[in-house]
């Protein structure tokens, strides 16, 4: 019985086997270099008051003269109610922005920044050096550039066997 099971795993292993080996590589680099950016809000105009021992005829806003201008304060009258007696009194006004006459874009580019009251502005990146390659083996080489750059490299390599 030993003998018939030794020559029948020596028949398995002289029996030719039969597989297909299939590989596949890609390579890819992505270099990025960010883009000048600025994000400008509009401020609108507000007014108030508060006190106490004070007579008004209140202030406010006046309407702005056309679509592009900001509203204007127009001051009130306020007199002590009652003479030598304590008072507070607080008026506050806040001018909103006005929109310039030169926010027309063209050709993706502003022709200069708005002077508006909340402006976020981030430099774009400078490519300086940045630069990449993979060569057919796999071998990467990947340069920094200067601020707001990026580079990226991807070897993959899969081996599939049916």
């Amino acid at each position: 019985m030993k003998k018939a099971a030794l020559l029948f795993g020596m028949v398995l292993m002289a029996a030719p086997a039969h597989a297909d080996l299939i590989t596949k590589h890609s390579t890819s680099v992505q270099l990025t270099v960010d883009a000048a950016a600025s994000q400008a809000t509009r401020l609108g105009s507000s007014y108030s008051v508060s006190g106490s021992n004070v007579s008004a005829t209140l202030g406010g806003l006046t309407a702005p003269a056309s679509a592009t201008a900001a509203a204007t304060m127009n001051s009130g009258t306020y007199t002590q109610t009652t003479d030598g007696s304590a008072f507070s009194f607080t008026e506050t006004f806040n001018q909103g922005d006005a929109i310039p006459s030169n926010t027309t874009i063209t050709s993706g580019v502003a022709p200069s920044l708005p002077a508006f009251g909340s402006v976020t502005t981030t430099a774009g990146g400078v490519a300086g050096s940045l630069g990449g390659s993979i060569d057919s083996a796999g071998t990467m080489s990947l340069t920094a550039g200067g601020a707001g750059t990026s580079a990226t490299g991807q070897f993959v390599s899969e081996i599939t066997i049916k």
